[in-house]
C-alpha cells in the first residue's frame, strides 16, 4: 500500500529535517544562507513559521499552511534546493557523501548535503501544537548543544519570546493555533 501525504488545507504540521552528513556544523557555519534559501520559498509559497529551530545539521520547524495550498513537500525541496544553491553559487558547498551523488543529479547542480525526505507528523489539536513548538525550542538543549533553549542562537523562541513582551506574556502564551500567515520579517534567529 503506498504512503499517501495529508494534503490538507490550513494544516499544523511539524517536521525534523536532517543533513546527509551527521556530526557537520554546515547549516549553522552557513545561517545566513539557510535564512535566504527560507526566505526566497517564503515569498512563492508563503506559509506560517510557528517555531523554527536550526542545529548544526539538521533542523526541527513547526508551519501553518495556508488555505488553498497544503503543498509541504514541494516547500521543503525547494527550501533543500535554493540551500544548495547558494552554497554552490558561494563557492562554500562541501564535497557530497561517497556514492551520494548521481552523474545525473551533478549535472543538475544538487550537491548531495541532505539526507533524502524529512520527519513530519500532523498537529492534532492545541496542546499538541504547544508540545511541537517546545519540541522546537528545547531541541538544542536536548541535543546537548545549549544548557537552557534560551542560549541557543539559531531559534524563533527569541522571536516568540518577544512577541510575548509586546502581546503580554499570558496572551502569548493563551495564543491558539496560528492562521495562515504571510512571510516573517525575523527567521529562527536572535536579534
Amino acid at each position: 500500500m503506498a504512503f499517501v501525504h495529508p494534503f490538507v488545507t490550513g494544516v499544523t504540521l511539524y517536521f525534523a529535517v536532517a543533513l546527509a552528513r551527521p556530526g557537520t556544523s554546515l547549516l549553522v557555519d552557513e545561517i545566513d544562507l539557510l535564512r535566504a534559501a527560507v526566505r526566497d520559498v517564503l515569498r512563492k509559497r508563503p506559509f506560517h513559521i510557528d517555531a523554527f529551530v536550526v542545529l548544526p545539521d539538521g533542523l526541527h520547524a513547526v508551519w501553518t499552511l495556508p488555505e488553498g495550498d497544503p503543498n509541504y513537500s514541494e516547500r521543503w525541496g525547494s527550501v533543500k534546493v535554493h540551500f544548495s544553491r547558494h552554497l554552490r553559487r558561494a563557492g562554500r558547498a562541501p564535497d557530497p557523501p561517497p556514492g551520494r551523488l548521481s552523474a545525473k543529479a551533478a549535472r543538475r547542480g544538487e550537491v548531495g548535503i541532505w539526507a533524502q525526505g524529512f520527519t513530519r507528523r500532523v498537529i492534532q489539536d492545541a496542546e499538541d501544537y504547544r508540545a511541537a513548538v517546545a519540541a522546537c525550542h528545547e531541541a538544542p538543549v536536548f541535543h546537548k548543544l545549549a544548557r537552557r533553549a534560551e542560549d541557543w542562537p539559531y531559534s524563533s523562541l527569541h522571536r516568540d519570546r518577544r512577541l510575548a513582551g509586546h502581546l503580554g506574556g499570558a496572551a502569548a502564551a493563551a495564543r491558539p493555533l496560528p492562521p495562515a500567515q504571510p512571510a516573517q520579517a525575523s527567521l529562527f534567529a536572535q536579534a
